[in-house]
């Protein structure tokens, strides 16, 4: 089972973390691209690269055949399949297996078992670990609302709908089938008893071929919006030492069961001091390096260790935890417009120098929505969580992404805020009204504004060895004169301010001759110089009447013509990108005086669809 050489069946950041694992154990790497990924970052540090194809997935990084082809191409020995694309897919395992490869994680019979929640709660039963009531979908009973209708296949949110009333219940089936069955292929739900205001813990788990089995202690992964996770941390706060040795040992059972192999994780619904299953997953996590900060462990190195048919490299006595560990996940997304997927041109990138990046952008990429809209994570230690807390805080405020609408401001509002830091953050936190003021768009503050002039005042003085070029406000025979710099902000508001000297705090920005724009506590902003012969601040945005796609997609449906008359909230159609659904409705009753796509384009973002003229009251003229 031993081998020299890797191939990656994946992409971004954790095709880089798989890479340089490999680098430490004296592997060689080998790397898989698309088209859209010729220029990545991570295929320039592998020892060697094959194209795979074209940029969509499933002729890419989901194509069985393609992988294994890049591999025999390549004299791979071992394929390490990551997270995401066919990490989890049995008949990928099965397929490296048989061509003589090996294969980095569970056997196929075992992701067979597992991987499907339907089958995984079976298991888990026979166990002894503690499970939540389900229904057939056919049959629910009056009281057993809320129920969470989800995908017996898959993962990562997707196929997934909360129902708290029996008339909501067929449309849930509905859209979580579809939208399971785009994802995994299969539309295949379960039902589920719903527990509120619950956290998500899961155990680290740990196996090999010689039967050994461990545990690697837990993470808390509650902070979530749709049921995908936005901070994780680890070990899980305020749980008590039965219920974390109950969490422990169900999830070591589990795996005994299985006979499991390679790293893997039980999640689990906590509440009320109790613990519910809810899925195991057959690969390396998202949020493992917050274990491997508590631990001291590499756990990808494990993961080839065991594959080659190594013991584990530690007993379970010998597996100590130390501190507290703090991860984010940075999103090409808008929280502040529904958490809508986002693309576009990276103008520049800063990381924080204080905190462990997993990362694979950099300045100049192109952000598509070809793939998960995670850009990297950014991880923390700290000696207990206040105080990985703040480092979190300070690491993000050292963080700046230009170009391309991102997460970092939100996620930095979220970790300094009062809810987090008293650990009230549930599941559904994010989804619920206890989140408004923070799902709402920041207003841009004084001190950033003023730290934006500052910077335009040092471009506008900059490159010149004129003494008279300097922002000193020094002049001849008079008092300093201060200089102004005026700059107005997207919401249209006017900012000036006066400087007679180069002092204020720095900021992350990129600065050109039409404005700055800054990032501030994460939160970017961009500030123009107003320009009379520019008429204006911005130009051509839509009206009221005007609905225009949100994100560049997939149009799925259209539901009316031009000429359909419509009411207030009435679907006029769909529009889907990264397997999400947004429906766009009608502002008011009126009629459709204008359509702009068909059912199957592929539309950019902004890109007008719909048009409404409202019905003029009556006795107008």
């Amino acid at each position: 089972m031993t081998f020299s050489s890797v191939l990656i069946a994946n992409r971004g950041e954790i095709a880089r973390r798989v890479i340089l694992a490999c680098r430490a154990a004296g592997l060689r790497s080998i790397a898989v691209y698309s088209d859209a990924d010729a220029d990545a970052p991570y295929v320039r540090l592998a020892d060697d690269a094959v194209h795979l194809g074209p940029t969509p997935a499933t002729e890419s990084y989901l194509s069985i055949e393609r992988l294994l082809a890049a591999a025999k191409e390549s004299g791979a020995e071992a394929i390490h399949p990551g997270y995401g694309f066919l990490s989890e897919r049995a008949e990928f395992a099965r397929a490296v297996v048989e061509a003589g490869l090996v294969f980095i994680g569970p056997t196929a019979e075992v992701m067979d078992a597992m991987g499907r929640k339907d089958r995984a709660r079976t298991i888990a039963e026979q166990a002894g670990v503690p499970v939540t009531p389900h229904f057939d979908p056919a049959d629910v009973p009056a009281d057993a609302y809320p129920v969470l209708v989800k995908a017996a296949a898959g993962g990562g949110g997707k196929g997934m709908r909360i129902v708290r009333a029996a008339a909501d219940l067929p449309g849930a089936i509905d859209a979580a089938g579809r939208e399971a069955a785009a994802a995994f292929g299969d539309d295949t739900l379960l039902v589920e008893k719903y527990v509120e205001a619950g956290r998500h813990v899961e155990v680290q788990v740990f196996g090999d071929t010689q039967g050994h089995v461990v545990h690697l202690f837990e993470r808390d992964c509650s902070v979530q919006r749709r049921h995908q996770k936005v901070v994780e941390e680890a070990p899980a706060y305020g749980l008590t030492d039965v219920l974390r040795r109950t969490l422990h040992d169900s999830s070591v059972a589990l795996c005994r069961e299985v006979g499991y192999t390679g790293a893997g994780t039980v999640e689990f619904l906590v509440a009320d001091g109790q613990a519910y299953f809810l899925e195991m997953n057959t690969r390396l996590q998202v949020e493992h390096p917050v274990t491997e900060e508590i631990t001291g462990l590499d756990l990808v190195q494990w993961q080839l260790a065991v594959a080659a048919g190594e013991p584990l490299p530690l007993a379970q006595h010998e597996i100590t935890a130390t501190g507290h560990s703090m991860e984010v996940r940075v999103y090409a997304e808008d929280p502040y417009a529904g958490f809508l997927p986002q693309a576009g041109h990276v103008l520049d990138v800063a990381w924080s120098e204080d905190a462990r990046i997993e990362s694979d952008l950099e300045r100049d990429a192109e952000v598509s929505t070809a793939y998960d809209p995670m850009l990297g994570k950014i991880v923390v230690a700290g000696t207990d969580r206040q105080d990985a807390r703040r480092r979190m805080v300070a690491a993000l405020d050292d963080t700046g992404i230009f170009g391309v609408t991102t997460n970092l401001g939100f996620v930095r509002r979220l970790v300094a805020g009062e809810a987090f830091a008293a650990g009230e953050v549930h599941t559904a936190w994010l989804d619920s009204d206890a989140s408004a003021s923070l799902l709402a768009a920041p207003e841009l503050p004084e001190e950033a504004a003023r730290a934006a002039a500052l910077l335009w005042a040092r471009y506008e003085v900059a490159g010149t060895d004129d003494p008279f070029g300097v922002i000193d406000g020094w002049r001849s025979g008079a008092d300093p004169a201060p200089l102004l710099v005026a700059l107005t902000d997207e919401a249209g508001r006017r900012w000036a301010f006066g400087f007679d000297e180069d002092t204020g705090e720095d900021a992350l920005a990129i600065i050109d001759r039409d404005g700055v724009t800054i990032a501030w506590q994460a939160q970017t902003w961009t500030l123009e110089v107003p320009d009379p012969m520019r008429g204006g601040h911005r130009t051509g945005a839509a009206t009221d009447a005007d609905l225009v796609s949100p994100m560049p997609g997939t149009v799925l449906r259209v539901d009316v013509a031009k000429g359909d008359a419509v009411t207030e909230g009435q679907q006029l159609g769909v529009v889907e990108a990264m397997k999400m659904e947004l429906a766009l409705v009608a502002p008011y009753d009126g009629v459709v005086t204008h359509v702009g796509a068909a059912t199957g384009d592929q539309v950019p973002i902004k890109h007008h669809l719909f048009t409404v003229t409202p019905i003029p009251a009556s006795g107008a003229e």
